[in-house]
């Protein structure tokens, strides 16, 4: 994994873009801590770069959202079903230590569990980091006590993961580093960083994303079948990454990063399949059976009808969907005025998922957090995105208090649940919008104001075109006058082009 070192040495201190400089929004939060950046600054003249504070402000947040689950430590996890939703402080973590056969020492896939979850139902990576954190726990005292060291080390372990996100898109645009400070300091992050363990696909995606923006395209697919080892999402960034390259013509570092991708997910996922099918396939079978649940836009749909979708039905729309959000994503990729960004990809087709499929577990936002980062790292949009997600977590855990509080009905009914849904629907296609529009206007795009062209594009990076449709094969109309530089793909590094 990366580690928190400074920027890379072919770029300057001086070079790098202080978000105070073209942000409105970080220009005025600034002034809490001094004021903006200015150009009498020292720069790389002491320990603290601004990777290195960043971690560590990532660790001080991450640490707040552990003392906002204190209430359910306290006892909120194991006395009353509803005083964990009403202190917004649900975990999956402490529950499963018991209900997967953890703290009776079976063996995940291999062991089949007590009650109607046979297996466990998560991939295979994921279980390999449920185990090793049993491995850690102390198997001494009551199993409250038992559940409790389960929690806390797993929370250890998803605080090296964050450390690890917050690096990764720190350096993977070079030139950007202080754009890591979004990631570290979002709301949604810290409240649902010790829901449950995606985290660890998160950094494994996060440092496949840097790897190719460094362009090591075998380490990045390495990194990405662990991922896929781990969380089912990030295949999915294979497929920008193809009709990116399909663009620009790199086949060869396609190959090599789908090469890695399969070579690393077998290893992990083989000798299980081999030696305990039915345990391995659980995940994949789990999925395809659970019913329509929290999150979705297919529950509000279910909700409201008297006769409501069936499952398979549901999973036959959804896919559509799916593949419908694919096909325009690669048409958008072929026919776009300038070749989008990498990160602008990956962060549309996890949202195009997360926004068609028939579950939205409120830890699904960490999928997108570093993406959206990556994407758009405009603190305004970031900001109203959160705030949406902030919402949606407190009105999902207000919807179970009022479900599990009986004739109280205290908590959020039903209609108001599904405001709380609308309102994450919303704030996702806001944030798909602005990137959108980024990539048919890329005078507006923040990162490509300051002169880059696709700083986590690697191979891609200021590459040519060689497979172009429609307006694609013209230069770029641009929708509005801009006197600011301008990159043209296959110029050399550091030149710009005003004439564009």
């Amino acid at each position: 994994m990366p580690s928190a070192e400074s920027t890379p040495a072919s770029v300057d201190e001086s070079d790098l873009v202080p978000p105070t400089k073209n942000d409105e929004v970080a220009r005025s939060g600034s002034e809490l801590i001094g004021g903006p950046l200015g150009r009498r600054a020292l720069l790389g003249t002491s320990w603290w770069n601004p990777v290195r504070v960043i971690a560590l402000v990532a660790i001080g947040v991450f640490a707040l959202g552990l003392v906002q689950k204190a209430p359910c430590y306290d006892g909120a996890w194991f006395f009353g079903a509803s005083s964990q939703y009403t202190h917004a402080c649900y975990s999956d973590i402490p529950h499963l230590y018991q209900g997967r056969g953890f703290a009776d020492g079976l063996v995940p896939y291999f062991d089949k569990l007590p009650g109607d979850m046979q297996y466990l139902e998560y991939p295979v990576l994921t279980g390999v980091f449920m185990e090793v954190a049993a491995w850690l726990t102390p198997g001494s005292g009551s199993i409250q006590d038992q559940e409790q060291w389960y929690w806390m080390v797993n929370a250890g372990m998803l605080m090296a993961c964050a450390a690890v996100i917050v690096v990764c898109v720190s350096r993977t645009h070079a030139r950007r580093p202080w754009d890591g400070l979004l990631v570290a300091l979002a709301p949604a992050f810290a409240l649902t960083a010790t829901i449950n363990w995606d985290l660890l696909a998160v950094a494994l995606t996060a440092s496949a994303m840097l790897m190719w923006a460094r362009g090591r395209s075998i380490a990045f697919g390495v990194l990405l079948g662990l991922a896929t080892a781990a969380k089912l999402y990030p295949v999915f960034l294979l497929g920008p990454l193809f009709v990116l390259c399909w663009r620009a013509g790199k086949w060869r570092d396609f190959g090599k990063a789908l090469g890695g991708a399969v070579v690393s997910w077998l290893v992990v996922n083989l000798p299980v399949m081999f030696f305990a099918f039915d345990g391995w396939s659980k995940f994949y079978t789990f999925s395809q059976e659970r019913g329509v649940d929290f999150g979705s836009f297919w529950l509000i749909m279910a909700q409201n009808s008297s006769d409501p979708f069936s499952t398979e039905t549901v999973n036959t729309f959804a896919t559509l969907l799916m593949l419908l959000a694919c096909a325009g994503i690669a048409a958008l990729t072929l026919t776009a005025p300038r070749r989008p960004r990498f990160a602008q990809l990956a962060f549309l087709i996890v949202a195009a998922f997360i926004l068609t499929n028939k579950v939205y577990s409120p830890q699904y936002v960490l999928w997108l957090v570093p993406l959206a980062v990556l994407a758009r790292p405009k603190w305004r949009d970031f900001l109203i995105w959160q705030a949406c997600e902030v919402a949606y977590f407190l009105g999902i855990w207000m919807y179970l208090a009022y479900t599990t509080s009986g004739n109280a009905h205290k908590g959020l009914p039903t209609d108001g649940y599904h405001w709380a849904i609308g309102l994450h629907l919303m704030g996702t296609a806001y944030l798909c919008a602005m990137v959108l529009r980024d990539i048919l206007m890329p005078e507006r795009d923040v990162v490509r104001l300051a002169g880059d062209d696709d700083p986590s594009g690697g191979v891609l990076d200021r590459a040519e075109d060689v497979f172009v449709l429609g307006a694609a094969a013209h230069r770029p109309r641009h929708a509005a006058h801009f006197d600011g530089p301008q990159v043209e793909w296959g110029s050399e590094p550091g030149t710009t082009d005003r004439s564009l």
